[in-house]
């Protein structure tokens, strides 16, 4: 089904429900670091190396915000910056051992925290969210292309 097909009422209420998750989630998230410096570092985990002009671009913020945000980052070890092999006048910013462990204990609180919640549902509830799984990765892979740009 796609969003011409969808009943925008069911969009509607689809969408709070997620916003509503998806908010509960970032409360739930340590507090150690901002929500954009840990974007960030999930941004490099998800795609690799890049230009601090795209992580400022994908994150929505300047890129002197991004200059400064990169350099607080690389002082507490979590990135660093390397040439680029294609163009010696480009700078690229990539993730150190410490910041990719830092983004799979993050993710691995945010699943758990997740597990317990589902434990909690009827089987029924299981199920339907099982079934629902494509959608949501889809929708996942949607906002990954939106935020970057990609998207057709």
């Amino acid at each position: 089904m796609s969003r011409h097909d969808t009943d925008s009422g069911a969009s509607a209420a689809i969408g709070a429900a997620l916003y509503a998750l998806a908010t509960r989630a970032t409360r739930r998230l340590p507090r150690d670091m901002s929500l954009t410096s840990a974007a960030t570092l999930a941004t490099l985990a998800r795609t690799g190396p890049r230009r601090i002009t795209d992580l400022a671009a994908v994150q929505g913020v300047t890129q002197p915000a991004m200059t400064a945000l990169v350099r607080v980052m690389e002082e507490s070890g979590l990135v660093e910056r390397q040439g680029d092999a294609s163009d010696r006048r480009v700078t690229l910013v990539r993730l150190t051992e410490a910041g990719a462990s830092y983004v799979r204990t993050r993710h691995r609180a945010g699943v758990a925290a997740f597990e317990r919640l589902i434990d909690g549902l009827t089987g029924d509830e299981v199920d339907a969210l099982m079934a629902a799984l494509p959608a949501l990765e889809h929708l996942a892979e949607l906002d990954t292309e939106d935020r970057e740009g990609t998207r057709r």
